[in-house]
């Protein structure tokens, strides 16, 4: 005999649930995963009750269940946890659920902006159940008490404040959470739609997950024939991992269960971490969590959003900026926190006081693991660096806390293939690239190959080329420039090396002062602009003609290439011409008296120089083809010289006299 008991749910607005599918529809597909986790938590309380020795009896198979009935319209969430007096249906569905409703209608008041405020509210105003109402008209929940004596008691709400709780037929412990699904929520009645909710949200949950069933292949006996076919069965499916590597200790796991545990993480990657970061921490907050070093593209082209944030093994979000340090973002894996609130805004989120400590924690223990590995293995540690240094770059350049830890494992890599750190490179370079003024000129290349010519140049004096090729690496040159004294960083190709790390002494040009006058004036007749003609007395065996691009003016356009805020606020590029002035091409071109021959050799050399920094192309490049193979012509052709003439003339002289006499005879 059912005791029926009617009352309202205690809110004083009656349209609430036409809010909350209003404000929350984008969110609808949550409900389960609140339900999942109303479900974990009453057999994670049973479990607790049971080890405090509050209950005596074994406590069985525990577990949750769902099952869809497409047929009558229905999700069941069903689970033998700690179950609910009637009592306690009364306080925690019938009232506390909507403590915050009024909270909740005044914030939605307050402004016209409402997508703003529509980002996770569930979680925050305490309406997890209640989001059964986004996808069904009607809810029911049968639950019964682990406490002994106490009747089963049947919920029933169709989506309005009114409710009807009676007492029921007695049914084993637990609580059954029975959805009837809206006509405009039908897709949540497919399996393949809810499988797939379930291992999103709920696929580390602590409690097993039983959704279907599976074919099992039982073995065969050891005395079976030949010919015989094993047999199978159906089996109930669980469909969730309730012991995930993250809640794991350190010490029980090896590297391979940290790449399985990856390999579960993201299937459909197939290339593996460098390495891993094992978070572990009870205080002043307890946090959880594996992060692992995917090897990089050398770009920015990157997937972000790749960590999963987790609140006691229920998933909130793969968005967890705000909570991992923006550098940070680059990494792949898990962060597990009771302290985050489980579904909040954004903007909530970086306000909150326990939030930017884990933040911080986070960015203190990546350094501190990088700097161990670091020192535990540097040749590894090397060979990794091409793969991770766009993050440990992006992190100096972002992050003050992080570049202060970083000056003691972040690498300079060399064009010889050397791996310096700050400190090792300052050592190396500074007797021999400190110029006149004190200052420590640091030179590197951004290509390896483009600027070749200039990098062997600087070999040849005894300068060490950094080799920097991040998309960020102007950025991070500019703050490290900042943070110390007395230290620049210039490309290898953006002045001639007498420029760029000037010194006392000073080469003596082989052209007096009025002979580069009308030199520069007969380039300038054939080098038009952009390019700037400047004429210096460089080393003899430097290039006769040098094209470089000021350091500032390249630098700065190149971090608004990056920024996306246009080549440079939309200046076109620079360049200067160095003639140089010493170097014998040059004085034969300022002493050749034939004009075309003139003007031939000053686009050849400056042709040369433009190949150098693949400025030649198109239309220009073919001009230099046929122009280089004309010269090599001529360079190859017969000379006639007047030694040449005169031999030829006494040859013939002397064969005619000793023809003459056979010619009297005949």
């Amino acid at each position: 005999m059912e005791t029926a008991t009617k009352g309202n749910i205690n809110v004083s607005v009656e349209n609430i649930f036409p809010l909350i599918k209003k404000f929350l529809y984008s969110d609808h597909e949550i409900f389960l995963r609140e339900l999942v986790s109303n479900a974990t938590d009453a057999t994670t309380k049973l479990k607790h009750l049971s080890s405090i020795g509050k209950i005596k009896e074994e406590l069985g198979d525990l577990r949750i269940e769902i099952k869809v009935d497409k047929e009558n319209k229905k999700i069941h969430v069903i689970d033998s946890g700690i179950g609910m007096t009637k009592e306690e249906v009364e306080k925690y569905i019938n009232e506390i659920a909507f403590s915050g409703a009024e909270e909740f209608i005044a914030a939605y008041n307050e402004s016209d902006d409402k997508k703003t405020k529509t980002n996770g509210i569930i979680g925050h105003f305490g309406l997890g159940f209640y989001s059964s109402f986004l996808v069904a008209h009607k809810v029911e929940i049968i639950t019964q008490s682990f406490q002994k004596n106490q009747p089963t008691v049947h919920w029933t709400c169709e989506g309005s404040p009114a409710y009807d709780l009676v007492e029921t037929t007695k049914r084993s412990r637990g609580t059954e959470v029975i959805l009837h699904i809206s006509d405009d929520s039908k897709e949540f009645l497919d399996d393949i739609k809810i499988e797939g909710l379930l291992n999103k949200y709920s696929k580390f949950v602590a409690t097993p997950i039983q959704f279907g069933t599976r074919t099992e292949t039982l073995p065969l006996p050891k005395d079976a024939p030949k010919d015989a076919k094993p047999e199978t069965k159906e089996v109930d499916k669980i469909i969730n991992n309730t012991t995930p590597a993250w809640t794991k200790s350190p010490r029980s796991l090896k590297e391979e269960d940290y790449k399985s545990f990856y390999r579960e993480l993201y299937p459909t990657q197939f290339e593996e971490p460098l390495f891993h970061i094992h978070l572990n921490v009870d205080h002043p907050f307890k946090l959880t969590g594996i992060l692992y070093f995917p090897k990089l593209r050398n770009d920015l082209s990157v997937q972000k959003d790749k960590i999963q944030l987790y609140q006691n093994q229920v998933f909130v979000t793969d968005n967890v900026e705000g909570i991992v340090p923006e550098f940070l973002t680059l990494l792949r894996g898990v962060i597990d926190s009771p302290d985050i609130p489980l579904n909040v805004s954004r903007s909530y989120l970086q306000a909150d006081g326990a939030v930017k400590k884990i933040s911080g924690h986070i960015t203190s223990k990546v350094a501190a693991k990088l700097q161990s590995l670091f020192k535990k293995d540097r040749k590894g540690f090397e060979e990794k660096w091409n793969g991770i240094k766009v993050i440990i770059e992006y992190g100096m350049l972002s992050d003050e806390s992080f570049y202060k830890k970083a000056e003691k494992f972040a690498l300079y890599p060399t064009t010889d293939g050397d791996f310096l750190t700050y400190t090792e490179l300052e050592e190396k370079i500074k007797t021999n690239q400190t110029d006149k003024d004190g200052k420590l000129v640091i030179l590197y290349a951004s290509d390896k190959e483009e600027q070749h010519i200039y990098i062997e140049n600087a070999r040849e004096k005894g300068y060490t080329v950094l080799l920097f090729n991040s998309p960020i690496y102007g950025h991070l040159l500019q703050k490290i420039e900042t943070n110390r004294d007395k230290v620049s960083f210039s490309r290898v190709d953006s002045d001639s090396l007498e420029n760029l790390i000037k010194t006392d002494d000073k080469a003596i040009s082989k052209l007096d002062d009025k002979q580069q006058e009308k030199l520069k004036e007969i380039v300038k007749s054939v080098i038009k602009e952009p390019y700037i003609v400047q004429l210096e007395a460089l080393d003899s065996q430097e290039l006769p003609f040098v094209i470089t691009q000021p350091e500032f003016m390249r630098r700065w356009q190149e971090m608004q290439s990056v920024t996306g805020t246009g080549f440079g606020g939309g200046m076109p590029p620079s360049y200067n011409v160095i003639v140089n002035t010493n170097h014998d091409l040059v004085v034969q071109i300022f002493n050749t008296k034939h004009k075309a021959k003139k003007t031939r050799l000053i686009n050849q050399a400056f042709d040369f120089s433009r190949l150098s920094q693949n400025l030649l192309k198109g239309e220009e490049l073919t001009h230099f083809i046929k122009r280089s193979i004309q010269l090599i012509q001529l360079d190859n052709k017969p000379k006639v010289t007047k030694e040449k003439i005169d031999s030829n003339i006494k040859s013939a002289q002397t064969k005619q006299k000793k023809e003459a006499p056979n010619k009297k005879s005949n």
